[in-house]
C-alpha cells in the first residue's frame, strides 16, 4: 500500500481550503504540513493557527513536520491544533525519547525525520516508538528542490533496521517527488510519499495525485 500526502506548502493559500478538498476527492490519504522557524531551516511557513482552522474541513491525516528548533516546546499547541501525526527532528530534538514518548503519550502518531545527511542508526534506540519515519531526499527548507537520487540507499538501510527491529513504522520520503521518482522511492521502501510542487503547480492536482501513485505502484511491482 502506497499513500500520497500533498504537502500544502506548495498550495495556493488564497484558496487553501479548496485545494485541500481537491486531493482529498483525488484519494490522498495524509495532509503534509512543513512547518518553519526560520532558524533549524532557512524559512518560515505557518503555526498551530492555520492547522486550527483547516482542521474541521478535512479528515485527512493531518501529518506535521516540525522542522523546528526545540519542538519540544510547542508539542501542545500542534497537539491542540489537531495534528494526527507530529514528526521531529533528533537534528533539532536534544532529548528524542522523551519528545516521541510524550507526543505517543498524547494519543498521537509519533515520527522523526532524517536530514540527507543524517544517518537511519541515529534512530536505533528510539525505534520502539516509532509510527514513521521520514527520509528527506533535499536539504529541509524550499520546496521544488531537486531529488538527491543516493539517498535511496539510505530508505532501504532504514528499512532493513526497522524490519529487524520487527517495527511496523511507515518509512515516508519528502523531497523531489514526482511521477519520474515516486517508482524509485517506492520500490526502495517508501510507503508514504510527500508531493507539494508535483502536485500543486499542475493544472489538475488530482490527476497529479492518481498518476504519482499509480508510478509508485509500478514501481512496486516490478521489485524482483
Amino acid at each position: 500500500m502506497v499513500k500520497i500526502a500533498p504537502s500544502i506548502l506548495a498550495a495556493d493559500f488564497s484558496c487553501l481550503r479548496e485545494q485541500i478538498a481537491i486531493v482529498e476527492e483525488a484519494g490522498a490519504e495524509y495532509l503534509h504540513l512543513d512547518i518553519m522557524d526560520g532558524h533549524f531551516v532557512p524559512n518560515i511557513t505557518f503555526g498551530p493557527p492555520v492547522i486550527a482552522a483547516l482542521r474541521p474541513h478535512s479528515k485527512l491525516v493531518f501529518d506535521v513536520h516540525l522542522m523546528i528548533n526545540e519542538p519540544g516546546r510547542y508539542l501542545d499547541d500542534f497537539i491542540r491544533a489537531g495534528a494526527d501525526l507530529l514528526v521531529v527532528h533528533p537534528e533539532a530534538c536534544p532529548h528524542l525519547h522523551r519528545t516521541l514518548d510524550y507526543i505517543k503519550d498524547k494519543g498521537l502518531r509519533a515520527g522523526a525525520a532524517l536530514n540527507p545527511s543524517t544517518p537511519p542508526q541515529v534512530l536505533e534506540y528510539v525505534v520502539p516508538l516509532l509510527d514513521l519515519v521520514l527520509v528527506m531526499t533535499v536539504n529541509p527548507g524550499f520546496g521544488g528542490q531537486s531529488f538527491i537520487p543516493w539517498v535511496l540507499t539510505k530508505i532501504t538501510a532504514l528499512k532493513e533496521i526497522l524490519d529487524s527491529a520487527g517495527s511496523k513504522a511507515e518509512i515516508q520520503v519528502d523531497g523531489g517527488v514526482n511521477v519520474e521518482t515516486a517508482g524509485s522511492i517506492a520500490r526502495a521502501g517508501a510507503t508514504v510519499l510527500v508531493a507539494g510542487s508535483a502536485i500543486f503547480n499542475r493544472p489538475d492536482p488530482a490527476e497529479a495525485v492518481r498518476e504519482i501513485r499509480a508510478s509508485a505502484l509500478a514501481g512496486v511491482s516490478s521489485c524482483p
